[in-house]
This record gives structure tokens, sequence and C-alpha cells, in this order.
């Protein structure tokens, strides 16, 4: 017990207050090796972590290359292309594009029919003429 407390004066510390002093800084002593070994884990896997990005980042380089590299081969032949492809889209911009399904399809519903007569005509005239071909042919009586 302080003798002088309830006066007023300022308290000294005393031999307690050391020793929890003391306590309080020998527990955070303790405790630094296992801090120390916390930060060295971290660190390593910070380094990891470097190594990895760094390894993505020169194979996205390799492959940003490599795509510059085709980019620069199929440049020329596309430019090449543009007037081609242009006078194609001008051609598919004309309305008559827009019909030929529509004549396609009367073409086909007017023409089949009549390449069906032509067949089948064709059948029967090869079926005559292979008739007579097989005919003996009819011997002179004399008449």
């Amino acid at each position: 017990m302080d003798p002088f407390r309830g006066l007023g004066l300022p308290r000294i510390p005393g031999f307690s207050e050391l020793i929890a002093l003391l306590q309080t800084q020998t527990e955070a002593l303790s405790q630094l090796p296992r801090t120390l070994s916390d930060l060295t884990g971290t660190v390593r896997e910070l380094t990891e972590a470097t190594t990895m990005a760094r390894d993505t980042i020169a194979s996205a380089q390799r492959i940003a290359e490599r795509l510059e590299t085709l980019v620069d081969e199929l440049e020329e032949p596309v430019r090449a292309l543009r007037p081609g492809i242009e006078r194609v889209g001008r051609v598919l911009d004309d309305p008559a594009v827009d019909t030929v399904p529509e004549t396609l399809r009367r073409i086909h519903d007017d023409l089949m029919p009549l390449v069906h007569g032509l067949r089948q005509a064709q059948t029967r005239v090869g079926s005559v003429t292979g008739l007579l071909r097989r005919r003996p042919p009819e011997e002179d009586d004399g008449y």
C-alpha cells in the first residue's frame, strides 16, 4: 500500500509496477521469434508470388510477340482483299440480290415440270427406238 495515497502527491512507481513492466516486455520478447518466423514465411510467399507474376508476364510477352508477328503476316493479304470485299459489298447491296431467292424458286417451279416431261418423253422415245431395233426386218414378198 502506498502511504502517500490520497495526499495529492504524484505517485512514484513501485516494485510491483516494475515487475509488471518487465513481465510485459518479456512476453513481447517471447513472441518475437514467432513473429519473425511469420514474417519470414510471408516474405517467402511474396517472393514466390513475385516469381509467378514474372513468369506470367514473360509468357504474356511471348504471346504478344507471336500475335504481333501473325498480324504483320496477315496485314498485307487482308489489305489486298479490301477492294474485292468492297466490290462484293456493293453487289450485295443491290436490290436485285434480294430477288434472287424468289427468282430461283420460280425457275425451279416452272422448269422442273418441263424437265420431268422431257425425261418422260426421252424415256418413251428410247423405248420406241428399242422396240424398232429389236423387230426383225420385214421380208419383201415381191409385190
